[in-house]
């Protein structure tokens, strides 16, 4: 058997050099693996999984294994930089919505929005 030279051991890499999108059971298996590893970040009192990448790893060192061999280096970051990003949003909303009860139960004691 001869060796094919546009031919590549890495099954993720399309004849043109470019990647394969991952399929349904491989994309599946990502968002276990990041499910799971968001767990242990919960249960370790851990939000930011790229800026305490050391303390994630020393405590939740198999979920970060599965979870960086299940998906892409881009997908990890992006999930990381997601929960992030999703946790300061839900602060947002929560702080704005405790504003807006204060702001209407203000108006309610002044007459001004009928109880």
């Amino acid at each position: 058997m001869g060796w094919i030279p546009w031919s590549s051991g890495d099954p993720n890499k399309a004849s043109d050099g470019g990647r394969i999108a991952p399929d349904r059971s491989s994309r599946a298996r990502c968002w276990e693996a990041r499910d799971l590893f968001f767990s242990c970040l919960d249960r370790n009192d851990i939000l930011d999984g790229i800026k305490n990448d050391k303390e994630a790893r020393q405590k939740c060192g198999k979920e970060v294994a599965e979870f960086e061999a299940a998906c892409s280096q881009t997908w990890v970051k992006y999930f990381k930089e997601k929960r992030v990003m999703e946790y300061n949003r839900d602060r947002t909303i929560q702080r704005i919505k405790a504003e807006d009860a204060a702001k209407v139960e203000e108006l309610k004691s002044k007459g001004q929005i009928p109880k």
